[in-house]
């Protein structure tokens, strides 16, 4: 164990800004633990004590997962902790382990009947009301650790815990998680113009990527980083979820916003669907949209017409350089996310659009 402490082979300065970031954001996690019976869950379910979010609402369980999560509990298999966030009405928001909150609580109430069990197969086919008055109070007493994140928690902690937790088998992405974490104005607006026939038409995705919310990815992007990168540090995640709720305050404060936010991404569509053939794809006949070209061209776009509005009323064209190497270079996925990568590609489409 002497051994186990080795000397850094990094910076000095390099130490101590990740000694700085580390207790930066371990002051925000705060958090306390408590164990609660299956029969409490169900009870406080029941009640409901327990607030879930609606970005998980629509994720469910087939009957094989619930039962053989049922059959996990009533074999004494180590279950995976629950994970809330304590609510200022002193309710929880399910921040993970709604399925299996959910799923006691069809089985104890007598709704869901379990499928083929593969360890206890003289249960297959049974529901918890016909089980022994013993076996029923033994799985009722049984106990899961419960995290609780407290209320004066930040919602940036609250965005990680959403995003770092993945015990379940389908996990939200960060446009999900924005969606039940970031709930205002702003947000309602990119939820409304991520829906129009327009942009749909010009940045299609597959079905799993709308399922995804992708659309509402790409609108966010769209004004995030449009509206400048100065806080931009390389994680988009981070980056648009504090976008985000300052856009909310910023749309509370100053309702009339909306209507210039709304107005400045239907100005870059008209432009687009007017001068670009493929609109955000790659070609005409394509069925999804490259995040980092949607980035390039809408973005590219907003900013040139914000330069010289009159663009909009003037054919341009963009078919000697929109197929050509360069663009294509700058929009590979190869490090998309690097700060000096985004800006140049939307700088390319910006510049070439003004010297139009």
């Amino acid at each position: 164990m002497a051994n186990a402490v080795k000397k850094s082979r990094i910076p000095a300065e390099q130490l101590a800004a990740a000694e700085a970031e580390i207790v930066a954001r371990s002051k925000r996690i705060e958090f306390y633990q408590t164990d609660y019976s299956i029969e409490l869950l169900v009870s406080k379910y029941a009640k409901q004590e327990f607030v879930i979010p609606d970005y998980q609402r629509k994720f469910t369980w087939q009957i094989d997962r619930k039962t053989k999560f049922i059959e996990s509990v009533h074999m004494g298999l180590p279950i995976p902790f629950l994970f809330f966030w304590e609510m200022g009405d002193g309710k929880l928001e399910i921040v993970d382990g709604s399925q299996r909150i959910r799923t006691l609580e069809e089985y104890v109430t007598g709704e869901l009947k379990l499928g083929e069990l593969e360890e206890l197969p003289s249960l297959s086919g049974t529901r918890f009301t016909d089980l022994s008055e013993g076996r029923q109070l033994k799985m009722l007493n049984r106990s899961i650790r419960g995290i609780i994140l407290s209320e004066h928690a930040d919602e940036q902690a609250r965005y990680d815990m959403f995003e770092r937790i993945n015990t379940g088998s389908k996990v939200a992405n960060p446009g999900e998680v924005r969606r039940g974490a970031l709930r205002g104005p702003f947000q309602k607006l990119i939820e409304d113009l991520a829906r129009e026939n327009l942009f749909a038409e010009l940045a299609p995705v597959s079905a799993k990527s709308h399922n995804e919310r992708v659309p509402e990815e790409l609108v966010t992007r769209f004004f995030g980083y449009g509206d400048g990168l100065e806080e931009y540090k390389d994680s988009p995640a981070r980056f648009i979820f504090e976008y985000t709720k300052k856009m909310n305050q910023a749309f509370a404060i100053n309702p009339g916003l909306e209507q210039v936010y709304r107005k400045r991404f239907h100005r870059m569509l008209t432009f687009v669907k007017a001068n670009f053939p493929n609109g955000f794809k790659k070609a005409l006949e394509a069925k999804t949209t490259p995040r980092v070209r949607f980035e390039a061209i809408a973005i590219g776009t907003d900013l040139a017409l914000s330069v010289k509005p009159d663009l909009i009323s003037a054919p341009v064209d963009v078919s000697r350089w929109i197929d050509g190497e360069e663009f294509k270079l700058k929009t590979t996925s190869d490090a998309a996310n690097v700060r000096s990568k985004l800006e140049n590609r939307i700088a390319f489409v910006r510049d070439h659009l003004l010297e139009s």
